[in-house]
């Protein structure tokens, strides 16, 4: 499964931190729980709006 997911920079962390309690199994985590792979957005533009960047998000 892939989830992507694009959120403000005030965001970022806290998403991070959301999605390694509720993907990890058990305390410590099994292999295969996934990974979390953070990268830069050039640019978000809303197609059905006025809407760009951060406004697009």
């Amino acid at each position: 499964m892939l989830l992507e997911i694009a959120v403000n920079d005030d965001f970022v962390e806290p998403t991070i931190e959301t999605l390694q309690r509720i993907a990890r199994t058990g305390t410590d985590g099994e292999f295969g729980d996934g990974k979390v792979m953070v990268l830069p957005l050039v640019d978000a533009i809303e197609i059905g709006g006025s809407q760009r960047g951060k406004g697009a998000i």
